[in-house]
Order: C-alpha cells, then structure tokens, then sequence
C-alpha cells in the first residue's frame, strides 16, 4: 500500500473521509447493528414532533369545546404513538450498544494489536510508532463516554436525525416568520467557528501530551512490575520514581490547564450566541401573542418548537464537531493500520527451503539507523554455507545483533541483499520467510502460558506435548520439569497463577532455546544464549549443540570467545565488517584482534583460578 503523505498538523484522512469509512466497517463487521442504528433515527424524529404536538394538541381540544370522547381518543393516538416508538427506540439503542457495538469495538481493538504485533520490526521499533501505536488504541477505548471508532457513525446517525428535524421543526416556525429560520440558523455558525479553532489546536498540539502520558504509562507500569521490586526497594528507587512521577504529572497538568482554558472560552462564545439567538424569537412570539396574531394553543405550538429547534441546530454544530473530533482520533487508528508492511513480493516458495539447510549469502549489505549519522553495518559480503556452523563474535557494538536482525528479516538493508540459497529475502513474504529461522535472542519473555504451550506456541490440544519434553531436556530443563508436581504443564508467573512459577535468568533462556529446537527451523539463530547460564550449565549446552544443529545452518553470537571453539568457522567483527575469520586455532595463529581479546579474556579466568 502506498504511504499516504500529509503534513504534520493536517489530519490523515477528512471528516467525511472517515465516516464514511467507518459505515463500510460496520456494515461489513456489525450489520445488525448498522439497521439498528439508523432504525432510530424516525423513531427519534418521530418521539420529538410528538413531544411538541401533544400540549398543544390537548390546549386545542380543550380551548376548542371539543367532546371529551374525541379529545380522549386524539390525545390516546398520540400517547400510543410515543409509547410504541419508545419502547422500539429502547429495544433497538440497548440491543445495538450492549451488544454489536461492544462487539465491533473488541474487532477494532483486536486489528490494533494484530497491527502491533505483525508491524514490520525496523518501523516498530521507532518512537513516534509506538506512539502512533498508544493513540491507535485510545481510539478503540472508551474515555469520558466517547470511543471513536464506533462514535463516528452513531454520531453521523445522530447528526441525520438532528438533520431532519431540523428540517420538520424549520417548516412549522415558517408559519410564524420566514426570517426565523436564517436567523435561528446562521448564529450558531460562531459556536461552530470556536469549536473548530478549539479543535485544530488540540489536534496540532497533542504530540505533546501524547509523550508525556506514554511515559507515565510507562513509570506506572516499572513501579508496578514484580521483576523490579527487588531494585527498587534495595536501591531505594522509590523517591526517585516518585520525584519522575511527579513532574510528569505536573508537565500534564500544564496542558490539561491549557485545554480546559480553551474550551471555556468556545463555550462561553457558545452561551453568548444562544442568549441572543433565543431572547429574540420569544420577544417575537410574546408581541404576536399580545396583538391576537396567534392563538394561546399555536403559542405553545410555536414556543416548544422554536425551543426545539435550537437544540436542533445546536445538536447539529455538537454532532458535526463531534464527529470532527473523534474523527481526529480516528485518524491516528487508520494511519496505524495503514503503516506499510514492507513485505515481499512472494514470487519464492518458502516450502522448498524447509527441509534442508540453506546457504545464505550477504552481497554487499549496509545498514543505518535512522537518525543515525554513519552505517553500522558497511559493504559487508559473507557467506554461510549450507549445514555450516558458524560464530559471530566482536566488541559491543561492533554490528552483531544488527546483523542477526538483518538475518532474520526484523531489519531490511539500506543498501545492498541477503539471498538464502540465491533467493532475496525481499521476494518472500515475511509472515513465510519466517518460519526459516528459529532464533534465540538476548531479551528474555516468558509470558505467562504454561512449560509446554511456551515451548510450542500454541494452546491447549494444538501442542505436542511429547516432543515439547523433548526438547526441553535437550536445553536442559528436564531436571526442572522432574522437580515440578504438574511437570510440563506448570504454568508461568507467579503473579497470575497461585501455583505458577518464576524461572531464574538461566532457566527463561533455556526455555526459549527449548522453543527454538521445537520450531524446528532450517536455521537456528543463537544470540547470546548462555549469557545467564553458569559454566556448568554452559558447557552442557555445548556439548549438546552438535546435536540441535544436525541438518541446520547455525549462527552462534558470544562475548565468550572459549565458547566459539566448537563452530566450524568464526567471524570476528569490528565496525560493521569482517575484520577476521577462520577456525579457532588459525585466528589464534593470526595473533591479530581476535587472538588478543581472547588472551584478555583468557587472563581473567587464569586469575580467577588463583585467587
């Protein structure tokens, strides 16, 4: 889809725009709903003529002799009229709102969160998505009353109905003055102009607030998770968070002043408007009254719709820039679920390459950050060939993650391709690219599922719970299953489950190679997988590694360079490129970086030995 451009305070779609996108959403996801809502819209016309026909129908009658037989039974009609369009009007609204719209609603906040978790990694991971992200979600919650993917059209099916009794009720003032009806009509028109100011300065500045509330979701959520506490309280956090706390609120409160000194001055323009509007029609129908130019029944008739009308008129310009405002909101939800995938083409067939072990060849790849002044990947060309295994090792910052990320296809090259057996990574579609590979990264989540459902990815029946043990003691977690009465089926977090548990850093990095070894995938990624692990439970892991990798191309990434002596070939990176690569022993024999940050390395544990 082609990225639409709009400049920064302008808003991504139109009102119009996005009514009428949010009546082809619900009419394809909630129908029912749809009939329902516009159901209401004659039953609420036909609820306010009545409401102001009735005391003006029973003066009638009465001032007008007529038998009491007859008034009962003209009033009686119209009394069952209302009631039955009442009782309608409550079947339909509780029936559309309690349950298809709350339906519709979990739909939209359900695409929100496919979006965040399918969204092209690289685009994730920049603030100003995940931000656009935070707002894309506001707009599928309820806040104040209002939720804008589902008030845009119940707003519009308000904004038709007000439409049409403004037209009903416009017809019968006429008969008093024809100037009425412009006059009623085209003072609101400074309500509207305040409340659109009101509005665009909301929109242009809500950035600003938008920052500062995602980092107060974001202390709150630190101050609250159980995996800190033990800083906090050690490290005597707790001022600090508040102190941070504190002025974040305060930053708010700034622009919450702002927003509310704002619309109170459009309001107060608003008030002004409808003194005026309205002192002048009433001292209009007193003076006719008072001249015998209307009798006491079309008074009453004429001064409930005059009274009505103006609520009409100002439910129009309410409705029209509620639907302006929420539409900016929408905004922010459809400009996230628009945010270009960067797929590929799809012309490669992901299924030929599962089987086997694939060579993997990086021509010529750059990568930038943005923002970033200089590449930190640069011009880099090397190959893994088929079933090879192979260590990348290097300085912090050197490129390593940056590289399995490319790899992996969370990143694409700012310049240059990555082919896996010949093919671009650009022609396969990412959901299917990948199933390639089966990584292991540094960032450890356990979620809160059970051993066996983390392992799989999938619940309940949809897991192999045999080779799930499997592969849980090739990582080295079958002691630990052994110790636990529910064993497989233990579930995580401590916090959700009165019988769960917490892993240590070693046994969460364990389970998630144990699910990289179920996934099964031609290439298995390694970052860093024995970070958290003891020497012990280290070199268990390696002497098991021969075993994973049988009829796969590995990537193996450590700061230990002992580690790396049972891979095939070892990759020494410094600024974005291959410095350095060979056996274990041939860059020993080089004596160049490698050979000299090992015997660093190797100094620490000769000293460790002795002390």
């Amino acid at each position: 889809m082609k990225k639409r451009k709009t400049p920064k305070n302008r808003p991504y779609r139109s009102a119009l725009d996005n009514a009428l996108w949010s009546f082809r959403e619900i009419l394809k996801q909630a129908p029912v709903c749809f009939l329902l809502m516009a159901l209401e819209v004659p039953l609420n016309v036909c609820l306010s003529f009545t409401e102001v026909y009735l005391p003006a129908l029973v003066v009638a009658e009465f001032t007008g002799g007529a038998p009491l037989s007859r008034m009962a039974f003209r009033v009686g009609m119209v009394i069952l009229l209302m009631l039955t369009a009442n009782v309608l009007r409550t079947f339909s609204k509780g029936l559309s709102q309690t349950y298809y719209l709350t339906k519709y609603r979990s739909q939209k906040n359900m695409e929100v969160n496919r979006k965040s978790m399918t969204c092209f990694f690289q685009n994730y991971e920049s603030k100003d998505i995940r931000e656009l992200g935070d707002r894309a979600t506001l707009a599928t919650q309820q806040w104040n009353g209002v939720q804008p993917v589902s008030d845009v059209p119940s707003r519009s099916m308000k904004l038709v109905e007000n439409i049409l009794c403004y037209l009903l009720f416009g017809s019968v003032i006429s008969f008093v003055s024809p100037l009425l009806v412009p006059i009623l009509t085209i003072a609101p028109a400074v309500n509207w102009f305040c409340a659109r100011a009101y509005r665009n300065w909301e929109y242009a500045h809500r950035d600003k607030w938008t920052d500062i509330d995602h980092r107060l979701w974001y202390v709150q959520g630190e101050t609250a998770d159980f995996r800190a506490g033990k800083d906090i309280r050690i490290y005597g956090c707790a001022g600090w968070f508040r102190q941070i706390y504190s002025d974040l609120c305060a930053r708010r409160a700034f622009w919450n002043r702002q927003l509310i000194w704002r619309s109170f001055l459009s309001r107060i323009a608003d008030l002004f408007v409808i003194l005026l509007r309205d002192g002048a029609a009433y001292a209009l129908l007193i003076k006719m009254t008072l001249a015998g130019e209307l009798t006491v029944d079309r008074f009453l008739l004429y001064f409930s719709a005059i009274s009505m009308f103006a609520s009409f008129i100002g439910n129009i310009m309410t409705e029209w820039n509620g639907i302006r405002a929420t539409s900016l909101d929408l905004c922010d939800y459809r400009k996230y679920l628009d945010l270009s995938e960067q797929d590929g083409t799809g012309e490669a067939d992901v299924t030929k390459l599962l089987g086997t072990a694939p060579e993997i060849t990086f021509e010529h790849v750059s990568f930038r950050y943005e923002g970033a002044h200089s590449d930190t990947l640069q011009d880099l060309n090397l190959t893994l060939n088929s079933g090879e295994k192979v260590a990348l090792v290097g300085l912090n910052g050197a490129g390593k993650t940056t590289l399995v990320k490319l790899l992996c296809g969370l990143y694409l090259p700012t310049e240059g391709d990555i082919k896996i057996n010949g093919i671009s990574v650009r022609k396969f579609r990412r959901k299917d690219y990948y199933r390639l590979f089966a990584p292991v990264f540094q960032d450890v989540q356990t979620g809160f599922f059970s051993l066996a459902e983390t392992v799989s990815g999938q619940i309940g029946e949809g897991t192999d719970f045999r080779r799930a043990g499997q592969c849980l003691e090739l990582a080295g977690l079958g002691e630990k299953l052994r110790s636990l009465p529910q064993g497989i089926h233990t579930k995580l977090d401590k916090q959700l489950y009165a019988d769960g548990i917490a892993l240590s850093g070693g046994e969460a990095q364990k389970l998630m190679l144990a699910r990289a070894l179920y996934k099964d995938a031609p290439v298995l990624v390694l970052d860093e997988p024995t970070a958290a692990l003891d020497p012990v439970a280290e070199n268990q892991i390696y002497l098991q590694y021969q075993e994973m990798t049988q009829k796969k191309t590995s990537l193996f990434i450590s700061h230990r360079l002992a580690s790396t002596q049972f891979c095939d070939r070892i990759l020494y990176l410094k600024d974005g490129q291959v410095a350095e690569e060979g056996t274990h022993q041939e860059l020993i024999a080089l004596g160049g970086e490698y050979a000299g940050l090992y015997e660093k390395q190797s100094c620490w544990y000769k000293c460790e030995k002795k002390f």
